[in-house]
C-alpha cells in the first residue's frame, strides 16, 4: 500500500444469529492521520457493540464523524444506541418522523387526531429511532435530517426528498389509517407453494411488480466518489426509492452504473429490485463469462432462509458483479488500506441455475 496515499474501507458486520437480517456498516476513508469515520445503521444491540469494538480495534479511534440511520426499523436503528453511547459522535443524521406531524396530520381519516397526539404516537411507535434522538440531545450532538442533495462528508443523499418522505410517512405502519391507499395493503400476504424454475443467464426472473413497506422506501440512499472509487449504499430502499435516486443522480450528472461498490438493498429481497431499476443503478446484463467489474455486498443473517434471494444475487451477477454476503461473517472491501491479520478474501456467491419460483 501507499502509506501516504488515499484509501478507504467498507466493513459490513454480521447482524443476527438467527434468521432476522439487519445492517451494521462502518466506513473509513481519507489519508493516514486524517481519516473520516462513518457508521451507517447499527443492526441489533449486539452488532452495535461489535461496531464499537471494531472501530476501536481496526480504525484505532473513539471518534465517529457521522452516524447515519437510514430508516427507523429496529434491525437498522437499535444497535446505534451503543455507538452513540460509547463513541464520540460528531453528527447524527436521521429522519425525525414526529417533527413532520403538522405537515401530515391532514392525511388521516380520523379528523380528531391532533398534531400533538400524532407527534407522541410516532415517538412511541418508532421508539428505536426516538431513542437515538434522545441520546444525541442528551450528549449535545448535532442532529440533521438526510434529504436529497445533502452532503454527509463525501457522500451525497440521493433519496428521499423531504416531500416524498412525508408522503411515505403517512403510510408507515405506526401511523393511523390514511385517507388514501397504503403500501401495507399491497405487500405479499402469503408464500404459497414454491416450485423450482430454471434461471437463465440472459433473462431476469425478478419483475417490475415488487412492492415494499413505506419505511423501507424512506431509506436514505447514499452515493460517494472517493478519489474515483464510486460507491452506492441503498439501505432497505425499494424500486420507487431507487428510481428516484437514479433520477436525481442523472440530474446532477452522476451515472450510477459507474459505481464499483453497491449495497444490495433490503438484504436481497425480491420485492426491492426490478430489471429496469437494476439496469439504471448497476448496468445491463453482460455476456456470460465476462470479467466481474463491480462488487455487491448484501447483509444477510447466518440462518436466514430468505435473504438473499438467489433471483436477486443472480441479477447482480449477470450484470458483472461479484456478490458477497455476510451470512454470519464480517466482510470488508478496501483500497490502499493496511491488511488485517486473520482476514481472508471473501467467498463470492455463485450463479444458481435452479431457483425458487
Amino acid at each position: 500500500m501507499d502509506t501516504n496515499g488515499f484509501g478507504y474501507e467498507i466493513d459490513f458486520l454480521p447482524v443476527g444469529n438467527g434468521g432476522k437480517s439487519g445492517d451494521a456498516i462502518a466506513i473509513r476513508y481519507g489519508y493516514p492521520n486524517n481519516y473520516t469515520v462513518m457508521v451507517i445503521d447499527g443492526g441489533t444491540k449486539d452488532s452495535g457493540k461489535e461496531l464499537v469494538e471494531h472501530i476501536r480495534k481496526y480504525y484505532k479511534t473513539n471518534i465517529v464523524d457521522y452516524v447515519i440511520n437510514t430508516h427507523p426499523d429496529a434491525d437498522h436503528a437499535s444497535g446505534l444506541t451503543e455507538v452513540l453511547n460509547n463513541l464520540d459522535v460528531k453528527q447524527l443524521w436521521m429522519h425525525r418522523p414526529w417533527e413532520h406531524s403538522a405537515d401530515i396530520r391532514e392525511s388521516f381519516k380520523d379528523g380528531r387526531i391532533t398534531e400533538n397526539s400524532l407527534y407522541n404516537r410516532l415517538q412511541e411507535a418508532l421508539n428505536h429511532a426516538y431513542n437515538l434522538e434522545k441520546i444525541a440531545l442528551e450528549k449535545g450532538m448535532q442532529i440533521r435530517e438526510p434529504f436529497e442533495g445533502e452532503k454527509i462528508g463525501e457522500f451525497v443523499v440521493l433519496s428521499p426528498t423531504k416531500y416524498w418522505y412525508q408522503e411515505l410517512l403517512s403510510d408507515f405502519r405506526s401511523t393511523p389509517v390514511t385517507k388514501g391507499s397504503s403500501f401495507q395493503a399491497i405487500l405479499e400476504s402469503g408464500k404459497g407453494i414454491l416450485t423450482k424454475i430454471k434461471d437463465l443467464w440472459s433473462e431476469d426472473t425478478i419483475d417490475e411488480s415488487g412492492k415494499t413497506a413505506a419505511e423501507n422506501e424512506s431509506s436514505v440512499i447514499l452515493y460517494a466518489n472517493l478519489e474515483g472509487h464510486k460507491i452506492l449504499l441503498t439501505g432497505d430502499a425499494g424500486i420507487q426509492g431507487l428510481n428516484k435516486a437514479a433520477d436525481y443522480a442523472e440530474s446532477i450528472g452522476i451515472d450510477l452504473t459507474e459505481c464499483k461498490f453497491i449495497q444490495i438493498p433490503h438484504h436481497g429481497s425480491k420485492r426491492n429490485v426490478s430489471p429496469i431499476v437494476l439496469n439504471r443503478i448497476v448496468g445491463k446484463i453482460v455476456e456470460e463469462g465476462s470479467p466481474k467489474t463491480k462488487t455487491a455486498y448484501v447483509s444477510a443473517a447466518k440462518s436466514s432462509d430468505k435473504h438473499p434471494r438467489p433471483a436477486v444475487t443472480n441479477a447482480f451477477i449477470r450484470r458483472g458483479a461479484k456478490v458477497i454476503a455476510t451470512k454470519g461473517k464480517p466482510q470488508r472491501s478496501a483500497y490502499n488500506m493496511p491488511n488485517r491479520e486473520g482476514w481472508v478474501p471473501a467467498t463470492q456467491m455463485e450463479f444458481i441455475e435452479e431457483i425458487d419460483g
